[in-house]
């Protein structure tokens, strides 16, 4: 019976050891800071129609001037920082109001046209218009006939 046991706690260590290979080998890789504090991912709503693609992300607290959007090689690149409030500094001072860094990442599709990416940045939501190239939207083809 001892033997038995052993021999399904063995193969339950394998098993496990092949999930976590999985789980591992499916997360993505994430960019490694070298700022101090801590990095927040901003959540997004992401909408698609024939002529764009908008996405929404929260950040708030972050200023249009701490705010920086980064386009290269097809990555799209949001950070923004969101400093401690001047009275932060007052002794009789109550904060639930985290501060820190927001980053997130996006890989672009090649139907999006990257020179004509608008941003807007209103009460701690950023939007941002990815419209797609001409050649990339539905259209329909005439027929002919002779």
């Amino acid at each position: 019976m001892l033997e038995f046991m052993q021999e399904e706690v063995a193969m339950f260590k394998e098993s496990t050891r092949d999930i976590q290979k999985v789980e591992k080998g499916s997360v993505p890789a994430v960019p490694e800071q070298t700022r101090p504090g801590p990095v927040y991912t901003p959540a997004v709503d992401i909408f698609e129609n024939d002529d764009r693609i908008s996405v929404l992300a929260d950040m708030p607290g972050v200023k249009a001037q701490d705010l920086k959007i980064d386009l290269r090689e097809n990555v799209l690149t949001l950070s923004g920082h969101v400093a401690a409030p001047e009275s932060a500094n007052e002794a009789n001072f109550l904060r639930e109001y985290d501060t820190g860094t927001y980053f997130r990442q996006f890989t672009l599709s090649e139907v999006i046209d990257q020179t004509k990416i608008d941003a807007k940045l209103t009460d701690g939501v950023l939007k941002l218009e990815l419209p797609k190239l001409e050649r990339a939207k539905p259209r329909q083809i005439v027929v002919k006939t002779n």
